[in-house]
C-alpha cells in the first residue's frame, strides 16, 4: 500500500540588500514559494553596495511585517545571520538574494550587499544563490523569477561544491538565448570619481562612472550578458591566488 505521507517541503530563506519591501524580492519569494516554505528577512532599507558588512557596535531590530516575513535594521549579511541563528524555527535549506535591480558582474560581487546575503549562507554551509536583474528605470521581473525557481529546484536536488556559490544574472532582452556557465570579468571605468562644488564653493565627491569597457573574453559574465545570455557564475569563497605561491615563497623579505 504506498505511503500517505507527504514530502516535507524545503525550507528557502529569501533575502537582498534594496530592501523588504522591493518589488524585485517580492516577486521573488512569491515564485519562490512553488518550491518551498519560504521566510524573507531583509533589511528595512535599502544597503546597496553594503557588501559583506556585519554589525558589530549596536543592537539589531527585527519587525515581522507579514507571516514569515522580517525586516531588519542591519546589513545583508546581518539578515542571514539573524535568520539562521535566531527567527526561523528550522535550519533553511537554501538561500536566494535577490531580485536586485541592477546586474552585479565582473568586480561588483566585491561591493555587492545581494553576493554577500549569498556568502553568508555559504560560509554557513547553506547552499546559496543571488540574482541581479539588468536594468536601470524599469525591470522586467518574470523572466528572472522563473530562472531563480528553476535554478533553485536543480540545487536543492543536487546540491552546490563546497564553499561555492551561484552568482545569476539576466540581460534585459526582449528574447532570451539561454544561459552560461561563466567567469567574471572586469570592466573599466571613465571618471571613478567625480568632483564638483556645492554653492558655498565647498568641494564634494560622487563615487562611480561610466563604463568605458570590460574584459575577459567570451567565457566571461560581460560577453553573456551581451549576448543575450543569463550568466551562472560560480563563486568560491576561498580568495587564495594558489598558482602565485611558489612565486612568494622565493621572496626575500628583511
Amino acid at each position: 500500500m504506498p505511503s500517505t505521507k507527504s514530502k516535507k517541503r524545503p525550507v528557502i530563506l529569501v533575502s537582498n540588500d534594496d530592501g523588504i519591501h522591493s518589488e524585485g524580492i517580492c516577486k521573488l519569494a512569491s515564485a519562490l514559494r512553488r518550491v518551498g516554505t519560504v521566510y524573507v528577512v531583509a533589511p528595512d532599507r535599502e544597503r546597496s553596495a553594503a557588501s559583506h558588512s556585519l554589525t558589530l557596535h549596536r543592537p539589531l531590530r527585527v519587525v515581522e511585517t507579514a507571516k514569515q516575513t522580517f525586516a531588519v535594521d542591519g546589513t545583508p549579511t546581518d539578515c542571514i545571520n539573524i535568520a539562521v541563528h535566531g527567527i526561523l524555527p528550522v535550519r533553511p535549506d537554501l538561500v536566494v538574494s535577490g531580485i536586485n535591480r541592477g546586474i552585479n558582474l565582473g568586480e561588483d560581487v566585491s561591493y555587492s550587499g545581494t553576493v554577500s546575503a549569498a556568502m553568508e549562507g555559504t560560509l554557513l554551509n547553506i547552499p546559496s544563490i543571488a540574482i541581479s536583474l539588468e536594468g536601470r528605470d524599469t525591470f522586467e521581473y518574470k523572466t528572472a523569477a522563473a530562472f531563480a525557481v528553476k535554478i533553485s529546484r536543480h540545487v536543492l536536488k543536487s546540491g552546490l561544491p563546497k564553499d561555492t556559490l551561484i552568482n545569476v544574472n539576466i540581460p534585459a532582452v526582449k528574447s532570451l538565448k539561454g544561459y552560461k556557465i561563466t567567469h567574471l570579468g572586469k570592466r573599466f571605468f571613465n571618471d571613478v570619481v567625480v568632483e564638483k562644488l556645492d554653492p558655498r564653493g565647498k568641494k564634494y565627491y560622487w563615487i562611480g562612472g561610466d563604463v568605458d569597457r570590460w574584459e575577459g573574453g567570451k567565457e566571461c559574465d560581460f560577453y553573456a550578458m551581451e549576448k543575450g545570455y543569463i550568466s551562472v557564475t560560480p563563486l568560491h569563497l576561498d580568495l587564495t591566488n594558489y598558482s602565485s605561491i611558489e612565486e612568494i615563497k622565493g621572496w626575500k623579505l628583511r
